[in-house]
């Protein structure tokens, strides 16, 4: 068989489901194997995108996704989803073509370095220089992209190499056929105690449950420990969530750029499970955090134990089984007192956000889109975000008693412009479900061009596009400071006819009483649809002088 053939064998052997991929040079291989094998290519307008469905792929099922790209420009490009995946800490493989290997630094078409590029952002990135190694190159990544913290991997696979040819016969390890996720990692029993008495002797404990319990699929014994012992829980802001029912215990999102309840200020123990230590847990510095603070930290990656800090005991496990292990050693009390000051703290802050704020006369703001996606939601549905502003409205109104699995956002790298592929991928992992996604019209600017990949590839969702005309979340730091609204208008786009031009329906509303049933009639549509609902827009020179 072929060295391309090869590769696709090892990725269908593995549960690959699609490559998302932008045709082009050192690709033609892959491509035709893919084909020949009946693997489905989901084919964009810009390798970003690509690289994006893979991400959010990844991010939603635990899985890894694969997007093939091209070489040069078009690896830079796809390099967004592979950083994205990084600071997620989600499971993906970026495949990347190149011209034959004899004209590799000798300045032949798009000659580049691309795995100089990829090395410090991956967790395996390798130029595959022989057809034989191929399988085990494959094998390697997905190891390396499921085990511990997930994370992203590349190869870069010249096209002599895919067109080469494997003998049959040829000698070959056992792969086996890991295509996920799946820790698993018991904590020292004596280990477990510990915590158990830490948390027993604490007065106010709090759980910070990272990606990582996404990941080890730790939701209900992430609920049940906090219930156990008194304790709130909280979710670094981006992070994949687990909470996937309403629960008293959950206290909403840190590190948000709208603020928080003091939680973090008052705690005297942090149990930090699966999480980063970075600025969404104000990097752990005291101050503001309590001179007395105590740390528990829990992670299945021994490398993960002693970031940025040296915590007071490090539990190296999965956090599914270290929470289920601490539960079970617990024999403590509730901590009802500290429960009761942190549902307080809870209600004041959140309760700030129920207010309307003032809009000039018959203007829509996000508070409107909120709640509407509010009337619409369904425990079944998967509800994207995308945008700074209208993001943060999302995160306030809808995000106070849960974090579900069924939620996604841009992740930990806060960036903008996923949106669209992001909801491709939702469709392609759970095509029997809604998707819907909300998006600022600054972050749609990116991907606007991929609704006609929508239509292309038959994956229906709504789009509801926040249109303020500018940056929002940029501006609202303008006029913060008083100062100017430099560089931070766009003006206004017709999104709901540039939808229609790609072959989309697009839906443009007036008025908050619109917006939900336009949500309802594009799921009954069956067609990727947008619904453009135009937000107030501030006036020239409002910011500032």
């Amino acid at each position: 068989m072929t060295g391309a053939q090869a590769l696709i064998r090892q990725l269908t052997s593995r549960g690959v489901e699609f490559l998302a991929m932008l045709c082009g040079n050192g690709t033609e291989p892959i491509i035709e194997a893919a084909h020949e094998a009946d693997l489905p290519l989901i084919h964009t307008r810009n390798e970003q995108a690509a690289s994006y469905i893979t991400d959010s792929y990844a991010r939603l099922t635990r899985r890894v996704g694969v997007c093939v790209v091209s070489s040069g420009i078009a690896h830079v490009n796809a390099m967004a989803g592979l950083l994205n995946a990084h600071y997620d800490g989600a499971p993906m493989l970026l495949i990347t073509g190149s011209n034959e290997s004899d004209t590799l630094g000798r300045g032949g078409f798009q000659d580049l370095d691309q795995v100089a590029l990829c090395e410090s952002i991956c967790k395996h990135a390798e130029l595959v220089t022989h057809t034989e190694r191929i399988p085990q190159a494959v094998a390697e990544c997905f190891h390396a992209a499921t085990t511990g913290r997930p994370g992203p991997t590349h190869l870069t696979i010249p096209r002599d190499v895919l067109q080469g040819e494997i003998a049959d016969g040829t000698p070959a390890p056992p792969l086996g056929e890991r295509g996920r996720v799946e820790h698993s990692g018991q904590p020292l029993q004596e280990d477990a105690m510990r915590a158990a008495r830490m948390i027993a002797e604490a007065e106010r404990p709090l759980i910070v449950a990272g990606g990582g319990c996404f990941y080890a699929d730790a939701g209900p014994e992430l609920l049940e420990l906090g219930e156990l012992v008194g304790a709130p829980v909280v979710t670094p802001i981006w992070d994949r969530g687990v909470v996937n029912r309403p629960s008293e215990h959950f206290m909403g999102v840190i590190g948000a750029a709208s603020g928080e309840p003091p939680l973090l200020e008052e705690a005297d123990l942090l149990i930090i499970a699966g999480a980063d230590i970075d600025y969404r847990l104000k990097y752990l510095d005291r101050p503001p955090l309590r001179e007395d603070l105590r740390v528990i930290r829990i992670d299945v990656d021994p490398g993960r134990l002693y970031q940025a800090i040296a915590p007071d005991l490090a539990l190296l496990a999965d956090p599914k089984s270290a929470l289920t292990a601490v539960a079970g050693a617990y024999d403590g009390s509730a901590h009802e007192t500290w429960m009761g000051a942190a549902t307080e703290m809870h209600a004041e802050f959140y309760g700030t956000w129920d207010e309307r704020p003032d809009a000039p006369e018959g203007a829509m703001v996000g508070w409107d889109i909120a709640r509407a996606v509010a009337d619409v939601l369904e425990d079944d549905m998967i509800l994207a975000m995308d945008g700074g502003n209208i993001g943060q409205w999302l995160h306030m109104t809808l995000c106070r008693s849960s974090y579900p699995e069924a939620l996604l956002t841009c992740g930990a790298s806060g960036v903008v412009g996923y949106g669209i592929p992001g909801a491709m991928a939702a469709k392609l992992a759970f095509p029997e479900r809604k998707v819907l996604l909300v998006i600022g019209d600054g972050s749609l600017g990116f991907c606007i061009p991929e609704m006609q990949s929508a239509v292309r590839h038959e994956l229906p969702f709504v789009a509801v596009v926040a249109d303020d005309e500018a940056w929002g979340i940029v501006v609202t730091g303008q006029r913060s400071r008083g100062a100017p609204c430099v560089a931070s208008e766009l003006g206004r786009c017709g999104w709901a006819q540039a939808a229609i031009g790609f072959g989309a329906r697009g839906v443009r509303v007036e008025a908050p009483d619109q917006i939900a049933p336009a949500i309802e009639e594009g799921f009954a549509s069956g067609v990727p649809t947008l619904v453009e609902v135009p937000l107030a827009v501030m006036s020239p020179g409002e910011c500032g002088p």
